[in-house]
């Protein structure tokens, strides 16, 4: 019984990395479709590569999902950004990003997923979030003054990264921007010596839904269903 369980822990965790693989390699054709093949030229498919990296997804796999989305060669990406809403248990407004070839296959699936969890429902709720650009960044100078940064690059607000986002010694911050800002406040930063390590537009929550310790796992349990789908490409939940 033992064996058997570890042969399953295994397998598990391959499926898992192989959602991770097909999430990172989408991520890349879709960068290269809106910004270009070139990295040093597009803030977001450099972050997609370097994680596709850390990943230890294949060069030549990075390769063709690079070529593939700025329609180099034959194949052309098809993907499209798809968006869905609602509340996970306990009221806690969720938004739904979805990179997929079929729209039609995946809408119902999500619906599904929706009903699915406990206390569920689809619903509108984007006025529950704020839709920006967010820049991730460390700097290896701890001194650095990241406000002068994000002012002169043009963001609208900056925010502390987590600590344990943050080499020991240097300083992290989330720069926060209009949308049509993300690509030149990325290059500014770069050009400042900030290591950026995120570069994408996100749903930022304007609050958070209070959920109490005991009805927590089960919202965390319905965000990770939804997160195991292979066309949902982020979850972003109005919850700490």
């Amino acid at each position: 019984m033992g064996a058997q369980w570890k042969q399953a822990g295994r397998e598990a965790s391959a499926q898992k990395k192989g959602q991770l693989v097909v999430k990172l390699v989408r991520e890349i054709m879709v960068a290269a479709k809106l910004g270009g093949a070139d990295p040093d030229l597009n803030p977001r498919l450099f972050v997609a590569v370097e994680k596709a990296k850390k990943a230890s997804v294949y060069k030549d796999t990075i390769e063709r999902a690079i070529k593939k989305g700025a329609g180099i060669g034959e194949e052309k990406v098809n993907y499209e950004t798809v968006i869905y809403e609602g509340f996970a248990p306990h009221k806690v407004p969720v938004v739904v990003e979805c990179l997929t070839d079929n729209r039609n296959r995946t809408a119902p699936e999500i619906r599904n997923l929706f009903k699915a969890g406990s206390l569920g429902q689809p619903g509108s709720v984007g006025f529950f979030f704020n839709h920006l650009g967010v820049v991730e960044a460390t700097h290896t100078d701890a001194n650095r003054d990241a406000e002068a940064d994000a002012i002169e690059a043009g963001a609208q607000e900056i925010e502390p990264l987590e600590a344990e986002e943050v080499p020991d010694g240097q300083k992290g911050a989330r720069f926060l921007t209009e949308i049509k800002d993300l690509d030149q406040v990325s290059k500014a930063l770069k050009a400042a010596g900030w290591n950026v390590i995120a570069s994408e537009i996100r749903y930022v929550a304007k609050n958070f839904t209070e959920v109490s310790p005991a009805h927590r796992q089960e919202v965390m349990d319905f965000l990770q269903a939804l997160d195991d789908h292979d066309d949902v490409h982020r979850v972003y939940a109005a919850i700490k």
